[in-house]
């Protein structure tokens, strides 16, 4: 026989002594003990319906257990942080729930009914399977904190993201950090095959199957080296004119070129193709050829003129950057500090 019977039957016997509240608590609690007092009624019967309804909740638990440690519903109540009217409240909103009498209250102090003693041992069980449940969990999320994979395309990688990774390290030290640096779809691949936390693009449009905000704004412009004719020009370049002259580019698939595509409805073949933003800058700086960069990318080098902006008519080349993130999965942990440093 198991110790919870011993119990049980222990509470009917006291009911069957002559306490209606002994009576009561075997029929509710401790139907499994077979006592007199109301085993059979309680015996083998299963009441349907969400156990959120029958069974108290962890607070209820705790206190009951803290009832039992110290002797005392004060002393319970002052150790767990609520008034003593609150704790008695809880105290007798259990009782109505579990349909027994949990504790005998008089000056003297607060004593467990027989009843209570029983339902305290299983609270026990419960409280402590529910704090290696809290541990499990807790161990899931410093796993989670442990590390933060990001993966940004070329102009926030290079030029926006080193700053907000310096702010995220002062905040969280133990974090690892990747940076994955590539294309706007290349980004989008390694966020839905779970290669990244956290991406940030720039093109035209959010790619399918992530969710985004807009963290900043940004605008492409047209430059060459001073040397090229483009750099002498006193009118504005018009859009047809620059859609049918070959550029520097950055590869297909990059926000730079899907916002440039889409602003001038085509483009003619590059006259080179590069990977990276630097790659293309570098390109243009050396005189090869004039280029669309992002404003970002080109500030010191219009400062100190090794490139000049070319104006451009009628031509919208403003475009949004975006974190995004698998649709539905909302950025936790280290990814969302992150998220929140990118809106500050």
């Amino acid at each position: 026989m198991s110790r919870g019977t011993k119990r049980a039957g222990s509470a009917g016997s006291a009911g069957s002594a002559g306490s209606a509240d002994g009576a009561e608590a075997t029929g509710g609690v401790g139907g499994e003990g077979g006592g007199a007092g109301g085993g059979q009624a309680g015996a083998g019967r299963h009441v349907p319906g969400s156990l959120t309804h029958r069974v108290p909740d962890l607070g209820a638990l705790e206190l009951l257990l803290a009832v039992a440690r110290l002797g005392s519903l004060g002393g319970a109540a002052r150790e767990l942080g609520i008034t003593q009217p609150a704790a008695s409240s809880r105290v007798r909103s259990m009782e109505r729930q579990l349909g027994v009498a949990l504790v005998d209250r008089s000056p003297r102090g607060s004593r467990l009914t027989d009843a209570g003693a029983l339902v305290t041992d299983w609270a026990r069980r419960i409280v402590e399977a529910a704090e290696a449940f809290d541990a499990g969990a807790q161990a899931l999320r410093d796993r989670r904190d442990s590390r933060l994979r990001v993966a940004a395309s070329m102009t926030i990688a290079e030029y926006l993201l080193p700053g907000w990774l310096v702010a995220l390290r002062t905040q969280l030290p133990d974090t690892a950090v990747s940076l994955l640096a590539g294309n706007s779809t290349a980004v989008a691949e390694r966020l839905l095959t779970d290669e990244a936390d956290l991406g940030f693009v720039e093109g035209v449009s959010v790619p399918a199957g992530l969710d985004s905000v807009v963290i900043g704004h940004d605008r492409l412009v047209v430059v060459a080296a001073p040397g090229h004719p483009w750099a002498r020009r006193r009118r504005p370049l018009a859009a047809a004119e620059l859609a049918s002259t070959p550029l520097i580019l950055r590869e297909k698939g990059s926000g730079t070129r899907q916002v440039l595509d889409a602003a001038l409805g085509g483009l003619a073949r590059p006259l080179i193709e590069l990977s990276s933003t630097t790659a293309v800058k570098a390109a243009a700086v050396g005189g090869a050829g004039p280029s669309v960069l992002s404003e970002l990318a080109v500030g010191e080098e219009l400062t100190t003129r090794r490139l000049v902006s070319v104006p451009v008519a009628d031509v919208a080349l403003a475009r949004d950057l975006r974190a995004v993130w698998p649709t539905g999965h909302r950025p936790t942990g280290p990814a969302r500090r992150l998220l929140s440093l990118t809106q500050g």
